[in-house]
């Protein structure tokens, strides 16, 4: 199996790259980023794009794929609708569409958010732009689709988040993870890379995944 990854410089990213180093079913593996990750392996390749406004020149790249998983996403926090907007939908838009062209019989599974708000018409503005982005993956067409809304997420042993705040909680926390794993509303990052392969491998009818679906995945 050879799947793309998007965001793996982040912390979701990364734990659900390192997942599928682990996993011998998986041959190959892209990570489309801006800048290079500091991890190497024979299973991976890298697309450094500055822009995914450029991600269409590079469609001859990105064929032969049976998986997209696409982790990248970014805090609402201080941005406008707009510009969060066209981070999460645009450009997640611009990727389903060119990797839809180059694999349209692939899965493509986007990593959203608890609270997303499919109706695309309440009052929250960043589950408003995630739900119009989860409705336009499901929709586009492609083998299988999955979007997934994971609770509190905590991230395998030295893999950081890129938002240096949340890396000061994860740490003072740290402590009460073993507690915060029997709750059912917390994945691992780990968690969510076995549960996206599992779907990827044999599809499932509930397409919006929250925590316990992903954490039952991760343990088949």
């Amino acid at each position: 199996m050879n799947v793309v990854i998007t965001g793996s410089t982040g912390m979701v990213g990364k734990s659900v790259l390192l997942a599928c180093l682990a996993d011998n079913r998986v041959e190959k593996v892209l990570l489309i980023n801006r800048s290079p990750i500091d991890v190497k392996h024979d299973k991976i390749s890298e697309l450094l794009v500055g822009s995914f406004v450029e991600l269409a020149n590079h469609k001859h790249q990105l064929t032969g794929f049976d998986a997209c998983y696409h982790c990248m996403g970014v805090s609402a926090v201080g941005m406008s609708e707009e510009q969060y907007s066209k981070v999460t939908y645009s450009y997640t838009k611009i990727l389903a569409d060119t990797f839809y062209d180059a694999n349209p019989n692939s899965v493509f599974t986007y990593v959203s958010g608890a609270g997303t708000d499919s109706s695309e018409s309440g009052s929250s503005m960043w589950a408003r732009v995630k739900g119009k982005t989860e409705n336009y993956i499901l929709n586009k067409g492609f083998k299988d689709a999955y979007a997934f809304r994971p609770g509190g997420i905590l991230p395998p042993k030295g893999v950081k988040s890129r938002t240096g705040w949340y890396n000061t909680v994860y740490l003072l926390m740290s402590p009460f993870f073993p507690l915060f794993k029997k709750m059912k509303s917390i994945v691992t990052g780990t968690a969510i890379g076995e549960a996206m392969l599992a779907v990827t491998l044999s599809p499932e009818e509930q397409k919006v995944v929250d925590p316990i679906m992903i954490n039952s995945l991760a343990h088949k």
